[in-house]
């Protein structure tokens, strides 16, 4: 696309923004040209928050479906679109109800918290949501010893470290922080010995090991502002680079390793907002009883935040 199309587009869906009411809402991994067109941008929970608290009749979705789905949880009246249909998480994919309600069945007993990074279903059948940021401080405040913990098992591990609970991991993962390893965080970090190294809390637990912080994404973004160093290795998807970069010029951000791209993440393109607007596509649909189920999972998260 030359820059006069991409510029044409652009316009577009600010005109189409503005007659319909409609916010655009960016996550930390998509694409520049669609972080440049967010009204807002953050990670899913910081998204869905805002989106509740927005007065707008259209929310344009740009991440995966469980984030869109969140929104639509917290914001019922509104309409939520997600760009693209293939837009999934293979994480969220990685548990089913049927699979969890058979684990439930095993441990009668436990408390289930789930990542919020769930599909709807799921959160429905979860006692509580939690994010990254807040996991810990989640399995600590329940009363509960035994925590089933979905589905993120390196966020798990990570949780693991803070508590004497005994948390049963589901066995699911990011596949993009999944493949950071250590062998290459050794060697990122021997480039730039001056560097602090941040990575997610979806990393593996010897990834971790390594880190000078382990943060979220919006954790991310505070450490880039707020730190005194000016050279930061970052572990985690590689569309984080582009906002950090822009938001900070004095300071140099780096991978750590091979730039890790998330599929899913880099699907959305500035015509299928385009599109999402002019169709409302593709509309976001929960049926009732399963929203009402997942709302209470995460409004009992927001309790920790």
């Amino acid at each position: 696309m030359n820059n006069t199309d991409k510029k044409s587009i652009i316009d577009e869906i600010k005109h189409l923004k503005n007659e319909k009411d409609a916010v655009i809402l960016v996550h930390n991994y998509q694409r520049p040209e669609i972080q440049d067109i967010a009204d807002y941008m953050g990670d899913s929970l910081d998204l869905s928050r805002k989106a509740a608290n927005i007065d707008c009749k259209i929310i344009v979705f740009c991440g995966v479906k469980f984030m869109a789905e969140s929104a639509k949880i917290l914001s019922p009246e509104k309409t939520v679109l997600l760009p693209r249909k293939d837009a999934g998480c293979p994480m969220a994919d990685m548990v089913t109800v049927a699979e969890l309600r058979e684990l439930k069945a095993k441990h009668p007993d436990a408390i289930v918290v789930s990542y919020v990074n769930t599909n709807a279903d799921v959160k429905a059948e979860s006692d509580v949501c939690c994010t990254s940021a807040n996991a810990v401080k989640v399995v600590q405040s329940i009363k509960s010893n035994k925590i089933i913990f979905t589905p993120d098992r390196n966020l798990g591990s990570w949780v693991q470290r803070f508590t004497d609970k005994d948390i049963i991991l589901w066995d699911g993962y990011c596949y993009v922080h999944q493949g950071m390893n250590p062998r290459s965080i050794k060697l990122a970090k021997g480039l730039h010995p001056n560097a602090k190294l941040i990575v997610h809390p979806e990393c593996r637990p010897q990834v971790i090991d390594l880190a000078d912080e382990v943060l979220s994404t919006s954790g991310m973004i505070r450490f880039a502002k707020e730190s005194a160093t000016n050279k930061i290795l970052i572990g985690t998807e590689e569309g984080i680079l582009y906002r950090l970069k822009r938001e900070n010029p004095d300071k140099t951000f780096y991978a750590a390793g091979p730039a890790r791209v998330c599929r899913s993440m880099k699907v959305t393109k500035l015509e299928d907002v385009l599109i999402a607007l002019k169709e409302k596509r593709y509309k976001i649909e929960i049926p009732e009883f399963i929203r009402e189920k997942a709302k209470k999972a995460l409004e009992e998260m927001l309790k920790y935040i």
